[in-house]
């Protein structure tokens, strides 16, 4: 089972990396916080028809500590996907992917400090690889930062947090429910914070942006499957396996950012950029190698 939850969610990493570009499109019709409110309640809709359909095989799963669950979960989720839609306005699909993977950095600490878990040496090692392959990726070029990038990593630590928190409530709770409150959530805060900052959230009927095909191929496909499918994945295969394991795979993120904006947008790699990708990829073996065991010293007689 550990398998095919890494390869599911390495998966889901890569549909996250390929719609950076989409949803950079659909942003210049429009504002951040519409867009993620429409984004997560028609995610919220997907997820709500299967549940339905099962529903009468299904007994009593609803209660006060699944909804403070899903709730704290998507608090996180909701500063994350806000500050990185933002981001994403000052900065490029590439770096907003690059400085998003650092959760893979912050999750170990994490880790050890909230949920008391322990890393193997092959973990440390490749975290300690792949976080010189973010830097390579990213800060490599330090006169390009900007409020962007730094908001962006803002949203890295909102991620790092939602990973540990979905690690604390995975094993226990029904991941369905729990995913359907999560995206109920971060869609609520956001309309509720496009009326806080003015933003024009009415803007999502207007003629102009009705007609857009990229605005709603962007809702349609981030919606179902990086929404949907992505955050549903990732609740239900955490159960198997660890939070820094899970960041490791995440920090393949910024790799499929980068190839898909070289290869939608014509985006430049680097030198640095494609040594820092081979450095997060070998950051993901060296964490999935197997642990050797010691053998137990025997002391004979003389």
């Amino acid at each position: 089972m550990n398998k095919t939850a890494d390869f599911s969610l390495l998966f889901v990493v890569f549909i996250w990396g390929v719609t950076f570009v989409m949803v950079q499109n659909a942003l210049s019709f429009l504002d951040p916080f519409t867009f993620n409110a429409v984004r997560f309640f028609m995610a919220f809709v997907f997820l709500l028809i299967p549940y339905i359909s099962t529903l009468h095989k299904k007994g009593k799963t609803w209660n006060k500590g699944l909804f403070i669950a899903g709730f704290h979960i998507g608090v996180w989720l909701f500063l994350g996907y806000g500050l990185q839609t933002i981001g994403l306005n000052y900065t490029t699909p590439a770096k907003t992917g690059f400085i998003t993977g650092l959760s893979v950095v912050m999750v170990p600490v994490f880790s050890l400090l909230l949920l008391k878990h322990r890393l193997s040496r092959n973990t440390i090692i490749g975290v300690a690889t792949a976080t010189i392959g973010l830097y390579l990726m990213t800060f490599a070029d330090r006169s390009n930062l900007n409020i962007g990038d730094l908001l962006v990593f803002l949203c890295a630590i909102s991620f790092a947090m939602q990973i540990i928190t979905t690690a604390r409530y995975a094993k226990t709770l029904p991941a369905l429910p729990l995913t359907l409150i999560q995206v109920s959530t971060v869609s609520l805060l956001s309309f509720v914070s496009a009326f806080i900052f003015k933003e024009n959230h009415s803007v999502i009927f207007s003629s102009e942006v009705m007609l857009q095909k990229d605005v709603w191929t962007a809702l349609l496909v981030t919606a179902a499957l990086a929404t949907a499918f992505a955050f549903f994945a990732q609740t239900f295969f955490q159960a198997y396996t660890t939070p820094t394991r899970v960041a490791l795979i995440f920090s393949m993120e910024p790799v499929f950012a980068a190839l898909s904006s070289y290869i939608l947008i014509g985006e430049k790699l680097t030198t640095a950029s494609i040594i820092g990708c081979a450095f997060i990829f070998l950051g993901m073996i060296f964490a999935e190698l197997p642990v050797k065991k010691k053998k137990p010293v025997t002391q004979g007689f003389s």
